[in-house]
């Protein structure tokens, strides 16, 4: 039972995809440099190593030049609404949009992979240039004498014109380090492993400022990677049809080379073209305008309009903007420059695009939240006069896969823990909706599952859920909304003794809401056999954020409990990545 190319089958191309171009990338440069007539000699010079070297450099440019665009959210967010085109993949393709940030990091590694394989073959290629340049006539006479070229413009092939009897082979490094290509290489080599070793999930969320700065030596990265071939060290021979490399590179036409009399004049080189500029410029270009859109916006001026102190150190924030267009499920990254200019954090947006704000709650749990918590005078009685109030920055807001629940027929929202933030967006969206008697609402079912470990932390969701649940039961439409909430753990014997003598209760006795308590954790297999035989022949969005081990479990639900016979249903998985 199942069927998993609903889910996986965009994916699963797109990665296939990805992956042959690189192999295919990396084995067409390999074979021009390994094959053609043009680069014999320098290949002789260098050995095999050279075609690996150059195939991965080519590899680099691509993978440097597709790392720039996940990370470009404004792009991301304008894409969520243009693939409407294919109706058969549409959903498949939005999906993927939401895997920006794990892309990247396959990128990252990608890179990382290609560099290793790039140093270390020219390694070897600049130790035989090194042993070439100093080897003896007769013991190599074409190294000799290709090394021995004379150096002008389009004379020499050999970039090492000195050799050097340094202990420890420093006559290599030195070599090295009198190269463009050489210096630009560690360069650029050094900011990417600070780039990559300060992008562990320790280092994000324990030194923030650490891994924003270090960051941004993108800037050194791509500036030494435009550079890195402008010297043109690997050469091709420009003059073939003068100088046949396979017949004036036999021994006994060696010494015949640049006679007036001989059929082999000197062979001329030409710098190799620096490529790297042709992948990456077009990217740069876009994260430019990525950032001056970002800057633009943040330039805004932003209005905080209330501040509301909820149980459990719980703040809620209500600003205004002008210009400020939201959709139910987005986020937005503050900065208050007062607590730090750099740290920009992500907020889910809890209101809804009908009222008059749009606002976050945000939970002490951190230095920032705590500063930002004092900052706005949360921590205080008194009500702090909009006056002294921080200047707040806001960028966004960012789209998510949550956006598309209104593009189904029946929506299941999962939250655990502080997952459910999303959802309260959404879930005032769809009342504000259902209410007007929105015309064009497609939605017809939503099923809301909440697992947590301590509602204490979460009780302004509980008041806005309860809220949601009376209005819909005084319309008529109880039924539009289904939820289950979890209590997985967090009691003591006392409160489940008083859990128990409320059981007969209309109320429960934790949330306060009509639909009771369940104590553990979900069942989720019986849940979705449950939702799929309630609604046969539909096609379900499943809507989920919280925890990567459960998502695994969600993910594989989805596939197993979809169909895509006559009457089946189907389940679009979707989780929330920001």
């Amino acid at each position: 039972m199942g069927d998993q190319f609903i889910n996986e089958g965009i994916r699963w191309a797109l990665l296939v995809g990805w992956l042959a171009a690189n192999l295919i990338t990396w084995l067409v440069v390999y074979f021009k440099y390994a094959n053609e007539e043009e680069y014999n000699y320098t290949l002789y010079l260098m050995g095999y190593g050279l075609p690996v070297a150059r195939g991965s450099a080519a590899c680099i440019n691509l993978n440097s030049m597709l790392i720039v665009f996940p990370v470009c959210r404004n792009l991301i967010s304008f894409f969520r609404g243009s693939c409407e085109t294919n109706r058969c993949y549409r959903r498949s393709i939005r999906r993927q949009l939401d895997k920006n940030i794990t892309f990247h990091k396959l990128l990252a590694y990608t890179i990382a992979l290609f560099m290793i394989l790039h140093i270390i073959s020219h390694c070897f290629n600049f130790q035989h240039l090194y042993t070439a340049s100093a080897v003896s006539k007769d013991k190599d006479p074409l190294g000799s004498k290709l090394s021995n070229l004379q150096r002008t413009k389009n004379g020499w092939l050999n970039p090492v014109d000195q050799f050097s009897e340094a202990p420890y082979g420093l006559g290599v490094v030195i070599q090295v380090f009198a190269t463009t290509a050489g210096v630009t290489g560690v360069i650029l080599t050094m900011a990417f492993i600070l780039m990559f070793s300060s992008s562990t999930k320790i280092m994000r969320h324990h030194y923030f400022e650490t891994f924003w700065v270090t960051h941004h030596l993108f800037i050194v990265y791509f500036a030494m990677l435009l550079a890195h071939g402008t010297q043109g060290i690997v050469r091709n021979q420009i003059n073939i049809d003068q100088h046949d490399p396979y017949v004036c590179g036999q021994e006994e036409n060696l010494d015949s080379w640049g006679n007036t009399d001989s059929d082999c004049p000197f062979p001329l080189f030409g710098p190799g073209e620096a490529a790297s500029w042709k992948w990456c410029v077009f990217p740069l270009v876009i994260y430019f305008l990525e950032r001056c859109i970002r800057f633009y916006r943040t330039s805004h001026t932003v209005t905080i309009t209330k501040v509301v102190s909820h149980p459990s150190n719980v703040v809620e924030l209500q600003m205004k903007r002008d210009g400020f267009h939201m959709q139910p499920g987005q986020y937005v990254f503050l900065l208050c420059p007062k607590i730090s200019r750099l740290e920009w954090h992500p907020f889910t947006l809890t209101s809804a695009p009908d009222e008059d704000h749009f606002s976050v709650h945000i939970r002490t749990v951190g230095d920032w939240t705590n500063a930002l918590v004092k900052a706005v005078g949360a921590d205080k009685d008194e009500t702090m006069s909009p006056a002294k109030l921080p200047r707040i920055s806001v960028d966004g807001p960012f789209g998510t896969a949550s956006i598309d629940i209104f593009k189904y027929e029946v929506g299941v929202c999962i939250g655990a823990g502080i997952g459910v933030t999303p959802f309260a967006s959404i879930l005032k969206s769809i009342w504000y909706k259902v209410q007007r008697q929105d015309q064009d609402l497609k939605l017809q079912k939503v099923y809301f599952f909440w697992v947590c470990s301590d509602f204490g932390a979460f009780e302004w969701f509980q008041e806005m859920l309860a809220q949601v649940e009376n209005d819909l039961t005084a319309i008529g439409k109880a039924d539009f909304l289904e939820y289950h909430i979890y209590l997985s753990r967090g009691w003591d014997p006392d409160q489940a003794k008083n859990i128990y003598l409320a059981e007969e209760q209309e109320i429960d006795a934790v949330t306060g809401l009509r639909q009771k308590t369940n104590y553990g954790r979900p069942i989720w297999h019986s849940n979705f056999k449950q939702i799929a035989d309630d609604n046969k022949g539909r096609h379900i969005g499943v809507f989920f954020c919280g925890p990567k081990p459960l998502s695994k479990v969600l993910h594989k639900c989805c596939n197993n409990y979809t169909s895509r016979e006559a009457g089946g249903t189907i389940f679009f998985y979707n989780k929330e990545n920001f």
